[in-house]
């Protein structure tokens, strides 16, 4: 039953990630077609990645509560639903919302799917699960271009019909296949912690999105970015008040009393950072060696088959090696691959190369070594928690980095300049990842998560 329920879970976690990397042909096709701007049509993604991390705590938690089924279906059931407004819509506002009830189902894939490793997959065997699963991200990056150009030639409604046998498909295995358990009877939820959180984060998101990196301290200190980032922040210990008060919490601050979990939290945090910065390889290229756009864009290739790659050569080191070791060298790669391009990517031989590098040293700190830590480190009740809350802290990162690199691009002159500069302060950050991983524990030890 194992290899079935991996191969469900990798289509499932595949199904979510294809719908960022698929739609970059479709994007043009979809602003003619509803008559939008540059700014409108980035909506697409910023919508699905802002109600993906609102719906990701949500869904972690009723995951512990009331069992990985009837989660994992509903999730998919969700991403199906927002397919199909797409596919039924004849207003941009409408492609939105479809947009947003897509993400709303994906953000429980992965927490869930790792959980029910967790659950289900013996220690020894764990990593090299993990690791399966991780690779995911980088076949969605390969693959999505290609299939979403091919669907595109029928119509960019395609690539949205596409996820309706899928699901279809993924709900009737995950009713014979993915574990279940009985519902917890008088279970409180969490209504107070629950939509504390969705606030803090829907306003954090929100407000990062709204920044200008092109000016940067201006656009922070607007009435469009500045209050909604104040109360989202000065919203935190309240939360954390109602979680050390409540008898289910939303996220059990047991979770942060534990220090592996906490540097696994930090490092994921860094992997988000340096996951986005590579998004903005592609224009330091175009400015570096003179390549045309669509050219550009095939220059991450290397850098995504060494993650694709990467991924489940680490899961199976993990299960040999543990998470400590993996994580150093993951962190290690990562810093030498964006000094690499910060210093010695000035002819494509030392540029590509020094992809790889990043792309092998992403391939660690992108997936199953900090998975492998949540779900040894948690009990039954908060794994898929746990994941969760790690899945968030990549999120921030990601919404970070998106800000952060273009800002310093922009202020230190765009072109080769700026990139450069970007990508220094970012391999100076992921110093900090490589002292967190050392400071792991050299043998992961079996530890249930104590409630609040």
């Amino acid at each position: 039953m194992n290899k079935r329920l991996l191969v469900l879970l990798f289509f499932g976690v595949l199904m979510g990630a294809l719908d960022i990397a698929i739609l970059g042909p479709a994007m043009p096709a979809i602003q003619k077609a509803f008559a939008v701007s540059p700014r409108q049509i980035a909506w697409v993604i910023n919508i699905y990645v802002l109600t993906n991390i609102l719906s990701t705590p949500v869904l972690s938690k009723l995951s512990d509560l009331y069992g990985r089924r009837i989660i994992y279906i509903s999730s998919v059931f969700l991403f199906a639903l927002g397919s199909l407004v797409i596919v039924l819509s004849g207003q941009f506002d409408q492609v939105l919302v479809g947009r947003g009830i897509q993400g709303l189902g994906a953000g429980g894939f992965l927490p869930v799917a790792s959980a029910v490793i967790g659950d289900t997959f013996p220690k020894e065997k764990q990593g090299r699960a993990l690791g399966f699963i991780g690779a995911v991200f980088g076949l969605a990056f390969i693959v999505g271009p290609v299939i979403g150009g091919l669907l595109l030639m029928l119509s960019w409604h395609w690539i949205f019909i596409l996820n309706l046998p899928m699901s279809v498909a993924l709900i009737i295995g995950a009713l014979t296949i993915v574990p279940s358990k009985q519902m917890e009877e008088n279970v409180k939820f969490d209504w107070l912690g629950m939509s504390l959180l969705l606030v803090i984060l829907g306003l954090f998101s929100f407000s990062i999105n709204m920044i200008d990196t092109k000016n940067f301290v201006a656009s922070v200190s607007s009435v469009r970015v500045f209050p909604l980032l104040t109360v989202s922040l000065g919203l935190l210990p309240l939360f954390i008040m109602s979680q050390k008060k409540s008898g289910s919490p939303t996220i059990n601050t047991g979770l942060f009393r534990s220090r592996q979990l906490i540097i696994a939290y930090l490092i994921s945090f860094g992997a988000g950072l340096g996951e986005v910065g590579v998004m903005f390889i592609p224009g330091y290229v175009r400015s570096a060696f003179g390549l045309s756009d669509s050219a550009a864009s095939f220059s991450l290739i290397p850098l995504v088959a060494a993650l694709f790659v990467g991924a489940p050569v680490a899961g199976r080191m993990l299960d040999k090696f543990g998470a400590r070791i993996i994580l150093i060298l993951g962190t290690v790669l990562v810093f030498f691959g964006l000094v690499g391009i910060w210093k010695v990517a000035d002819t494509k031989t030392g540029f590509y190369i020094s992809e790889v590098i990043l792309g092998t040293g992403l391939a660690a700190v992108l997936g199953a070594p900090l998975r492998y830590i949540v779900n040894h480190e948690t009990s039954d009740d908060d794994r898929a928690s746990g994941q969760g809350v790690l899945t968030i802290f990549m999120s921030i990162g990601q919404l970070v980095s998106a800000a952060l690199v273009g800002a310093l691009a922009a202020s230190l002159g765009g072109g080769i300049p700026g990139f450069k500069g970007a990508f220094s302060v970012l391999a100076a950050m992921s110093l900090i990842m490589i002292v967190a991983a050392t400071r792991l524990n050299r043998k992961e030890v079996k530890v249930s998560v104590k409630s609040s």
